[in-house]
């Protein structure tokens, strides 16, 4: 009998660094699993260091995150900078423009999990600036 169960290990899967076109500051990326046909969604371990961020972007099926460690900040376009803190699920819906990362003098990490949709996880925008960020 074949069995349709699988573990991939923890520490199998190579860190990345988040690309800086995508980031401000120092993140890393431990990725837990990748999209796969059957299940089209893919989930990371994110950290980033104190005062790190993402670029503005948006998804175009959604992402939610689950803070792990830390203290962060998210911010929809339009509102306010939300501090995030372990526990906190957050849920951003498609297409909503978006950034989130670490409180200025706290690491953060979340898990991500990102839907995709026609092979693209999101659509990444400007920089958001020292000002936005509300340093």
């Amino acid at each position: 009998m074949k069995l349709s169960t699988t573990i991939t290990r923890a520490g199998s899967q190579p860190s990345a660094r988040g690309p800086a076109d995508h980031f401000t500051g120092s993140v890393r990326f431990d990725p837990l699993f990748a999209a796969a046909e059957s299940a089209p969604f893919a989930g990371a371990y994110v950290t980033f260091e104190p005062g790190a961020r993402t670029a503005w972007h948006t998804h175009p099926a959604g992402q939610r995150l689950v803070v792990t460690a830390g203290v962060g900040r998210v911010q929809e376009w339009g509102g306010p900078i939300e501090e995030i803190r372990p526990g906190d699920v957050v849920w951003f819906a498609p297409g909503v423009k978006h950034w989130h990362g670490a409180a200025p003098t706290t690491a953060m990490t979340h898990i991500h999990l990102t839907a995709v949709c026609d092979g693209q996880a999101a659509e990444w925008l400007e920089q958001v600036s020292d000002e936005q960020y509300g340093k």
